[in-house]
């Protein structure tokens, strides 16, 4: 079913109409985060020692490492930081894919959009979210070595199967039942969310995963729900 759901979600990335918002998002998103990395390495070689020594990499000057030269550091900060970023704007699109897939997939079992301000109240509540797995996902890698994959892939998993299955959910059940259907295929959700932290990892491809999970976990939640499923009771008037 994770597989499948995921599958289903890149394949409704490149409908047309769904791409155009992938592609306004991946601009959007690049343009805030060159600011963003430029505003971190500015804040860093203002509050920062001259070096450090860290373990597995040893003394770390830096002077050197956070030289604007230093291009190296883009693809490193952009595993840690774009999809904060991307996460933000895919907010803005996210209920629209959403309804997308499923005037496609399930024009019978389609969900009410969320009302404006919960809509950028749960926005906002992933990016915060993402924004500190990320944060903590970096400052942790240099002490576990060769464990950090596992931390990066296990904690933006979980937060992305947490955070987008509810945000799915929400379109057709209240909250308090929502998060008793998320927690009643907790497996399958985190599982799902670990497949899509995958392309987290990938360089441009991370710019598009928060919609990837819009799209994947619309499809997750309509196949453990079902037209008659367990939650039906709950839904939304």
């Amino acid at each position: 079913m994770p597989v499948r759901a995921l599958v289903k979600g890149w394949g409704d990335l490149l409908r047309p109409s769904v791409l155009r918002l992938v592609l306004l998002g991946m601009a959007l998103t690049l343009g805030l985060f060159v600011a963003l990395q430029a505003a971190i390495f500015w804040a860093l070689r203002l509050w920062l020692p001259g070096g450090v020594s860290l373990p597995w990499l040893g003394q770390v000057e830096f002077g050197q490492v956070l030289s604007w030269g230093s291009l190296a550091l883009f693809p490193v900060m952009g595993i840690f930081l774009m999809a904060p970023v991307a996460a933000g704007f895919a907010g803005l699109f996210a209920e629209t894919v959403a309804d997308k897939v499923e005037a496609i997939h399930y024009p019978d079992r389609r969900g009410a959009s969320l009302d404006f301000f919960d809509g950028v109240l749960e926005s906002l509540a992933v990016v915060a979210a993402m924004l500190a797995v990320a944060v903590i996902c970096l400052i942790l890698t240099p002490f576990l070595g060769p464990l950090a994959p596992l931390l990066f892939l296990g904690a933006n998993g979980w937060l992305l199967g947490r955070e987008f299955f509810q945000m799915a959910a929400r379109r057709h059940l209240a909250e308090g039942p929502a998060h008793e259907l998320r927690r009643a295929h907790a497996g399958r959700i985190t599982a799902t969310g670990v497949l899509v932290a995958v392309g987290l990892v990938i360089p441009l491809v991370n710019i598009a995963i928060p919609l990837l999970a819009a799209a994947a976990f619309t499809h997750l939640y309509q196949m453990v729900s079902g037209s008659a499923g367990p939650a039906a009771r709950y839904r939304r008037g």
